[in-house]
């Protein structure tokens, strides 16, 4: 199929300064068991092209799901129409864009394919799991399921660029809620945020088989524990937490079309302004981020982005120096005039055929440290540790924000204590990082990611990917319930 559009997009080619096809394919399915009974499974296979045009200083855009010559003929002319009205009216001149001429293939790890396994097994194995949760009759509502997508893609371009990719995303979740009087508590494998890339192995790599008890057990503990109290002080944060923390308190405002203000009208600004790479101290010197997408497990690995530029590992944070914001090749341009000499990553990223890429977050990690948990367990005198995210809220700035966790353990005299319910926490970004403490060893760290960010308009959900040890915070400010 892919050597067949190639020879159609080269017969579409069009006479102008750059040109470029992007065929996109996902097929998806869900499947899921809630109370012991499948639910209805759902599939989905969507495929389209888009076309890129740049000349005489105008840019455009035309996409189709018709994959016939004709089709992809009448998407190059949307795409040169667009070129013509928008010349002179670009925020940059499109003649500054480096042309795509990359030329590679990328294939995402799989060891025991979706597609191997029959699905009355998928079944069986959900519902094992699901009848795993029900372990009291406090347990009202219990599920097991897993989503499955198969995507690739292809990019050819006018300058040479040729760029195949596949990939296989498994994202396996679980849920309990448990009831007790007019108290309802949740428990979660991890946020339902162990998604990765690779088959039905990823199963066994998560520890979805073995994860029900513990998930169940503990909804039970949650029902029976205190409220967590409200005081400033050590918070210890386990990998599934840190994941939404790296997330919308450095992933977020450090996106560079945020920073130039795409992003306001629809999900806010940054508090993180353009002078600030190169000297601002975003935490303490323990804190560096890696944008990377060489791990091949993790949710958003990939060979190219979506404007064929090669993706290699590039700190972001070091030291807690704010080095470089995500960015791709449009954005740096357009920042050029503003901050000459800014660098950015490759992560121009699209949801599907039908959308332009986007600066996208894709792997963002917090690079490991030297401390086990025990270490830091011990190294506190009073703090609480807190276990999988629950609720999250952050100002348009990206800058304060307050949230919530399912689980917590109270931590006294370097001693992990009793569960606490309903734990959250509050803090400033630009603050917050800089009480860093103790950063876990490679021996705590989590691979983790989500299918489901969204930004732009109009609006595009895409795969990231977090990696993160345990962390360490003091002088945080605790408190439980809904406040």
């Amino acid at each position: 199929m892919l050597e067949t559009l190639e020879a159609r997009f080269r017969a579409a080619m069009p006479a102008v300064d750059f040109c470029s096809f992007r065929f996109m394919r996902e097929k998806a399915e869900q499947v899921a068991v809630r109370r012991g009974v499948l639910e209805p499974v759902s599939s989905s296979d969507d495929m389209g092209v888009m076309v890129t045009v740049a000349h005489d200083g105008g840019w455009g855009y035309g996409a189709t799901s018709d994959l016939s010559q004709e089709g992809l003929e009448r998407a190059v002319k949307q795409a040169r129409e667009w070129a013509e009205r928008t010349q002179g009216k670009t925020v940059f001149d499109p003649a500054e864009l480096p042309q795509a001429q990359a030329k590679g293939h990328y294939a995402g790890p799989v060891e025991n394919a979706w597609e191997d396994v029959k699905l009355i097994d998928k079944v069986d194995l959900l519902k094992r799991e699901c009848a795993r949760l029900k372990t009291d009759d406090a347990i009202v509502n219990w599920i097991s399921a897993f989503s499955h997508t198969a995507g690739e893609s292809l990019i050819v371009t006018s300058a040479g660029g040729h760029l195949t990719q596949t990939f296989s995303y498994l994202i396996p979740s679980m849920m309990v809620h448990a009831n007790k009087g007019a108290e309802t508590v949740r428990r979660t494998f991890g946020a339902n945020a162990f998604g990765r890339q690779g088959g039905m192995e990823v199963l066994q790599q998560t520890g979805f088989n073995t994860a029900a008890p513990r998930i169940a057990e503990q909804a039970l503990m949650l029902l029976a524990a205190p409220d967590c109290p409200e005081e400033t002080t050590h918070l210890l944060l386990a990998p599934d937490q840190m994941v939404l923390q790296i997330h919308e308190s450095i992933g977020h405002p450090i996106e560079l079309d945020r920073i130039l203000g795409d992003e306001r009208n629809y999900a806010g600004t940054s508090f993180v302004t353009l002078d600030m790479f190169g000297s601002y101290q975003y935490g303490s010197e323990l804190l560096n981020v890696s944008f990377d997408p060489t791990i091949s497990e993790q949710m958003a690995s990939y060979g190219y982005d979506d404007d064929g530029t090669p993706a290699v590992k590039e700190y972001v944070i070091e030291k807690g120096l704010l080095k470089r914001p995500l960015g791709g090749a449009t954005s740096q341009v357009r920042a050029q005039p503003l901050q000459p000499g800014i660098q950015g990553v490759a992560n121009s990223r699209a949801c599907s055929w039908n959308r332009p890429p986007i600066d996208r977050m894709a792997n963002l990690n917090v690079e490991p440290g030297t401390s086990s948990v025990e270490d830091m367990v011990k190294s506190i005198e009073r703090g609480v540790y807190m276990e999988t995210n629950l609720s999250w809220s952050i100002d348009d700035s990206r800058n304060k924000f307050q949230f919530g966790c399912e689980y917590g353990r109270l931590i006294e005299n370097g001693v992990l204590k009793g569960v606490v319910k309903n734990p959250n926490y509050r803090g400033v970004s630009a603050s917050f990082w800089r009480n860093l403490a103790m950063v876990g060893d490679a021996s705590t760290v989590q691979i983790m990611g989500t299918p489901n960010c969204g930004k732009g308009e109009p609006n595009q959900m895409v795969r990231v990917g977090h990696a993160s040890p345990t962390c360490l915070f003091s002088d945080v400010e605790v408190f439980g319930g809904a406040k």
